[in-house]
Order: structure tokens, then C-alpha cells, then sequence
């Protein structure tokens, strides 16, 4: 007799009236966590801590959706892996007990195409994500906040979370999204969760796929450079000194191309250590206080492959 595979407990919605009928009625807390898919265990811990958020009678959403907006011309949309199974078979172990049942009320993912999140073709209403997107990756990829936080808000309409999970990894997103919601008074609490490393360092991302094993080795660079930083802060030095021990590791590095290394306000960008990289100097007051931490951050290439990385430091008083 051949055996045929249990089903999953995920319900998989694909369009805005399956994801409408799915969540209809559910009354239940509700967390969402948004990626675009290729699913790694940095994604699995954001699902977990929504689990704990919402409670075992909740509901967690997951949206798979590789943003077009996101991408400018020649960046990779079309490279960008899609495993669509794979992340719903991931997200289904992720959230399972013993047993075979989940540890949550309900996991909904939510996978649509281009066409069903932007019916009209390209939004004639579009989200200015405001000065923090002007620099760092925003330098490098002036539209991609935009197409963040465009789809970012219409996630958030359709699926009317309670809660919405950011990895720190991509801080800048985190503070652009955080301030999208403050300043629209949007009624959703954003809820960081730290970034998912390697064993020997290397921030998880789905990138790290393209690497060969030379550029990997290499990409370690990058969390040896965060670590620079974080003992020159540990013994007190500036936050010019900080950036400086974090530069002259990146620079050191055989097979890395730097796009830049700041150090800045984490919520508002602000530079904190003179970089000259453009970045805001607080002229708004809200950044012109005394932070206590610093986030460094930086990005660059390893062969074709742009990654990024960050670490929070303490700074001296």
C-alpha cells in the first residue's frame, strides 16, 4: 500500500479574498511576520517569537512575496530564489510540537502574485518612506524603501496584525517601517528580533546562497569587522574610533568591496561618528540627544553578492 503525506496544517492563501476568508472572523491575537521567501532559520525565529506573542490559541500569518518594487533594474528579481514548498514545509516543522500539532491556533501564509497585490499594474498612490531612506542602502538603492514600505502597508491592511516581526538584520528597514507606523498611527507594535548567525559568524541571509566557498570564507569579514567595533566600544572609545576599528578590519580583507561602515542613531539615522556619508545630523531634535547605543552598520560586495551587517555598541557617556 503506498502512503500518501499528512496534510499540512498550514492554510496556504494565494489571493486577497482566500487570505479575506481565511482570517474571517478570527478574533483570536494575531502576528505577522512579511519575507519573500527562501526561508532560513533568521525567518524561523522571527515566526517562533510570534508564536510566543500570539499564544497557542493564536494566529500567526506569514507572507511570501518577492516584492518587484523592491528591485531596481538589474539588481536580481529574477535570480531571487522563490521555494515556495520548501518555506511552507519549513514554517509547518517550525511550528510544531510534539506530537504533529501546532503550537499555535492557526498559521496562515499568505503567497501572492505580483498582479494580486498590485491589481492596477504600478500604484498611483506611493509611500514617500522619508529622509532615513536617502541614505546607506538608501544611497545605493534609492527606490527600494519606497517599494518597503508600499507593500509593507498593504500587508498590514490585509491582514490587521496586532503585532508585525523585523529582524535587525536589515535595521534600516526596521526604523523606516517603525517610523511608517508611528507617523501614520497605525495601531500594530513593531517587534525587533535579533539577527541569526552562523556558527563562525556570518549573518544568515538568503543570499549567502550565491557565495562560493571562497567567497564565503571571505564574507567573514564582515561579523570580524562588527566585532572590531564592538571591543573598541566595550573600551571606551569614540564613536569615531568605533566606525574607525570596524573600517580598517573591512579594509584589511582580501575578496571585499566596502560600500560603506557608519555608525549611527538607530532610530533616526543620525551620524554619530562623522562619517561624511551624507547622513542626517539631527536637525529634526530627534536625533540630537545623547544616545546610550549606537548601531554599526555596514555593506559590501564579496565577489557578485552584496551583503550587509550590523551590530548595536555601547556608547561612552
Amino acid at each position: 500500500m503506498t502512503g500518501t503525506a499528512a496534510p499540512s496544517p498550514a492554510l496556504l492563501a494565494r489571493t486577497r479574498a482566500e487570505l479575506a476568508a481565511a482570517l474571517e472572523g478570527d478574533t483570536a491575537p494575531r502576528a505577522v511576520v512579511m519575507t519573500m521567501g527562501a526561508l532560513h532559520q533568521g525567518h524561523f525565529d522571527l515566526v517562533a517569537e510570534a508564536a510566543r506573542r500570539v499564544g497557542e490559541a493564536g494566529t500567526v500569518v506569514v507572507t511570501i512575496f518577492v516584492n518587484p518594487l523592491q528591485f531596481a533594474p538589474g539588481e536580481d528579481l529574477d535570480a531571487y530564489p522563490r521555494t515556495l514548498e520548501a518555506d511552507v514545509a519549513g514554517l509547518t516543522r517550525a511550528l510544531t510540537g510534539e506530537g504533529g500539532a501546532l503550537r499555535v491556533g492557526r498559521l496562515v501564509v499568505f503567497a501572492p502574485t505580483p498582479e494580486v497585490m498590485y491589481p492596477g499594474g504600478e500604484p498611483q498612490v506611493r509611500i514617500d518612506p522619508g529622509p532615513i531612506a536617502t541614505v546607506l542602502e538608501g544611497r545605493t538603492r534609492p527606490t527600494h524603501f519606497g517599494g518597503v514600505c508600499q507593500v509593507v502597508l498593504a500587508l498590514m491592511h490585509l491582514t490587521a496584525p496586532r503585532w508585525a516581526l523585523f529582524g535587525r538584520k536589515d535595521a534600516q528597514q526596521l526604523a523606516i517601517v517603525s517610523a511608517m507606523v508611528r507617523d501614520l498611527a497605525m495601531p500594530i507594535e513593531i517587534v525587533p528580533v535579533d539577527i541569526r548567525r552562523e556558527p563562525d559568524g556570518l549573518a544568515m541571509s538568503s543570499r549567502n546562497a550565491y557565495l562560493s566557498a571562497e567567497q564565503r570564507q571571505q564574507a567573514l569579514a564582515l561579523s570580524a569587522a562588527l566585532e572590531a567595533g564592538r571591543v573598541a566600544a566595550a573600551a571606551g572609545a569614540s564613536a569615531a574610533r568605533i566606525r574607525e576599528a570596524a573600517l580598517s578590519h573591512l579594509e584589511a580583507a582580501p575578496g571585499v568591496e566596502i560600500d560603506y561602515v557608519a555608525l549611527v542613531d538607530p532610530e533616526t539615522f543620525v551620524d554619530l561618528a562623522g562619517t561624511g556619508l551624507g547622513l542626517p545630523e539631527g536637525a529634526d531634535g530627534r536625533g540630537s540627544g545623547e544616545p546610550h547605543q549606537g548601531l554599526l552598520a555596514l555593506a559590501a560586495r564579496v565577489g557578485s553578492t552584496r551583503l550587509i551587517d550590523n551590530t548595536l555598541v555601547p556608547l561612552a557617556r
